[in-house]
């Protein structure tokens, strides 16, 4: 299920019923081009518009698209999240992370981040070597660094603080 809002604000659900596109429920008749580089065509009633996806947030399931001179946030949504919804439950779907702590024994090669930058699940944070392998560590949910325990080239040991948020 997608949600956005129309020209006129409301919101519009956007579904699929096998390979058939529902808008709020009613059938609509519309097919997609998939051109390069998040640029696609939308084909409806014989219109041709162009639409382009301007941003992408992973974490969140949320994307800006550009269509014709309108800027258009659609948000993807399974049945679990629209029922969190319905039920003011939608906070619990956010994962805030308090600190990184080392999964093993290693060696700091390089860190990706500084201190005050905010981060989204799956961002990586620094490259851990263990046991001759590079491990990148990346943020298991969203904050924002507010210190950085160690330095490149530090040994750590299991369980060693290596960012706070």
């Amino acid at each position: 299920m997608f949600r956005t809002q129309n020209s006129a604000g409301d919101e519009v659900s956007i579904t699929f019923e096998g390979e058939r596109l529902l808008i709020d429920g009613s059938p609509a008749d519309i097919s997609f081009t998939n051109e390069r580089n998040g640029n696609f065509l939308i084909q409806h009633n014989g219109e041709v518009l162009a639409a382009e996806v301007l941003e992408i947030n992973e974490a969140k399931n949320k994307f800006l698209i550009k269509i014709a001179n309108g800027f258009y946030s659609i948000d993807l949504k399974d049945d679990t999240d629209v029922l969190l919804e319905s039920l003011g439950m939608t906070h619990l779907q956010q994962v805030v992370i308090k600190d990184i702590k080392a999964p093993m024994p290693g060696l700091i090669l390089d860190i990706l981040v500084e201190v005050g930058q905010e981060v989204k699940k799956g961002d990586p944070l620094m490259i851990l070597e263990a046991m001759k392998m590079e491990n990148v560590l990346k943020a298991t949910g969203e904050g924002t660094i507010t210190s950085i325990a160690v330095e490149k080239g530090q040994s750590v040991e299991k369980n060693s603080i290596l960012i706070k948020f």
